[in-house]
């Protein structure tokens, strides 16, 4: 979907696309409700507002779609797709990282009682790895806002790549 029609389509269209970026409710709604949007930049900007903060039962639910770092979903949907995209840095051929890291993974579910979430595009299997392992120092007090910031970045980067 264009930008363009984006600020065209029928409010639960709207919705329906940016629920591929954050399965959020409000998030959704207030971006939607925002339209017309005067810039891809625009509507970016108010998607970072409305994603900050996210309450803990937002982050909650919107995790639930997520993905451990280092399996990829199958699937034709829009969000396993941008999953499939954002990892790609994530190198399942090296056994020694892809074996830590569904460690990390296991050690940060039995922790935080969720998945680990990284903004993964950009970034290395080492750096993904890097940053679990530093994560899972924290308490679960220091960990909430990391992991809701996380979760806005993919929401925005996920928008972006959308309709820009």
């Amino acid at each position: 979907m264009s930008f363009d029609e984006f600020n065209s389509a029928g409010r639960e269209e709207a919705i329906g696309l940016l629920r591929s970026c954050l399965d959020v409710d409000r998030w959704c709604a207030e971006l939607a409700d925002g339209r017309p949007y005067a810039s891809v930049e625009a509507l970016v900007a108010r998607a970072e507002v409305a994603a900050s903060p996210l309450r803990p039962a937002e982050v909650e639910g919107a995790l639930a779609h997520h993905p451990r770092i280092g399996e990829r979903p199958a699937g034709p949907g829009a969000e396993a797709a941008m999953s499939r995209a954002e990892q790609a840095g994530v190198d399942p051929t090296d056994a020694a990282v892809a074996a830590a890291l569904a460690e990390g993974n296991r050690a940060y579910e039995q922790k935080f009682g969720r998945v680990f979430l990284i903004r993964a595009a950009g970034r290395s299997s080492r750096e993904i790895l890097d940053a679990l392992t530093a994560r899972l120092a924290h308490t679960p007090d220091q960990e909430e806002p990391v992991v809701a910031d996380q979760l806005r970045q993919i929401a925005v980067l996920r928008l972006k790549g959308l309709l820009a």
